[in-house]
Parts: C-alpha cells; structure tokens; sequence
C-alpha cells in the first residue's frame, strides 16, 4: 500500500500551496511510478507541479521523465530544479541529479541522511494564497494484467496480492481510498522509455484509473489544488 498525505509546509516552501507526499514502508512497491504518473495527470488537468524525489537507494524519476543526466545548481534559496517541459509545468529535483553515476550508491548516514530529506529546494509555483488548510491520506493498491494481455481481456485483472487490504488499511487509518492500479506492461514500458503514459496509452485499464485518482486528490483538496 502507498499512501498519500496532502498538507502545506512553511519555509522554502511557502510558496506551494498544497504537498503530497508519497510513501510506504516498503521498496520497489510503485512511488516512483505513481509520483511520475500523478504528476503528468495532474498537468494534464492544468496544474503545475513540482517533484522532490528523495529516493536514496534508487532515484529513477530523473529517467522516468528523461530528464536523467541534467544539471543543477544552487540558488540563493537552494537547489534549482530541473523542468521537465517547455512549459515549464512540471520541476524535478532528485537524488539522481547529485550522483556521477545513475547506479552510484549513496552511502549517507544519520545526520546528513536526515538533512538531505527536507532541502532547500526552489520549486517555482502560483503564490500560496489563504484558505482553510488540511491533511489527509490516501491508500493506493496494485492490481496485475497479464504479460501480452488478449485486448477483449484488458478490463479483466488478477489481483496477485489478493484483493482489499488497501480499503481495509484505509478505513483502519481513517483515511480515503483513492483506488486501484492495474499493473499494465504498457505502464512499465512507458516509464522505462520516458514516455507519456497519460497522453500515449488512453485505452489501457491504468489510464481511468491514474486519471480518477488525480481527479479525487483534486476534489478532495481544500480550496481546490492550483
């Protein structure tokens, strides 16, 4: 499970309105992937976005979004991040920008490990405006397609990790259930490749899903996310 919190930090950020926050307890279980994809459904819908990726073992949004390999730099208020578009709708900064190497292993400790998890990072957005603030969670959970799914079977999944331990941990922790994933090759192949999965693949069962997850976080965010 993958839960999401959205809350609102002073500071260097004050100026974002609204913070999600990506986590679970366990690796190798899709932040990454849900992180990459949020954010492209949420500049589909008009809003600009800004990822901080503090992935230590293994930062891969940088490749996720192509970006891998780029330069940064320190501002006045920090790191700069990088965009990712012309229209500068979505900023990166990671992890992965900081290595010699893509695979370089990230040997910090303690303190600094710490430290490094809430940086000075500049990440340009729409002025922070009053309003009533809030924090709420949200669980995430995984379904399978098969390898090569048969196109009159795409709406069929197999929940691998059987079915409903995402709702019950969500009602355990009094928070809403957004959804759930179906764990599409197109979506892995999408993100392996750099490419759009929000834009390319309309017709695979992740797409309604992503997109209706992207549109609750909307509804459910106080004032709106702008």
């Amino acid at each position: 499970m993958i839960r999401a919190h959205l809350l609102q930090e002073p500071g260097n950020l004050a100026g974002v309105r609204h913070i999600i926050l990506i986590l679970s307890g366990k690796g190798g279980v899709g932040k990454s992937t849900i992180s990459t994809e949020l954010a492209l459904a949420l500049r589909h819908a008009g809003k600009k976005v800004g990822i901080l990726d503090v992935d230590l073992c293994g930062p891969s949004i940088p490749r996720m979004l192509r970006v891998q390999g780029r330069a940064v730099h320190q501002g006045d208020s920090g790191w700069v991040p990088v965009f990712v578009d012309r229209e500068q709708s979505i900023s990166l900064m990671s992890v992965g920008f900081l290595l010699e190497q893509p695979d370089e292993a990230v040997v910090w400790r303690g303190p600094k490990k710490n430290g490094n998890a809430t940086p000075g990072c500049r990440l340009p957005t729409r002025p922070a405006t009053s309003g009533a603030g809030g924090k709420t969670g949200a669980g995430l959970h995984f379904q399978d397609t098969p390898p090569n799914p048969d196109p009159s079977s795409l709406q069929e999944c197999t929940n691998i990790f059987s079915r409903g331990g995402g709702e019950e941990l969500a009602r355990y922790a009094g928070v809403p259930f957004l959804g759930s994933v179906p764990l599409d090759p197109e979506l892995t192949r999408s993100l392996e490749d750099g490419r759009d999965f929000i834009q390319d693949f309309p017709d695979s069962p992740a797409f309604p899903a992503l997109s209706s997850i992207a549109q609750k976080i909307l509804s459910q965010t106080p004032a709106g996310l702008s």
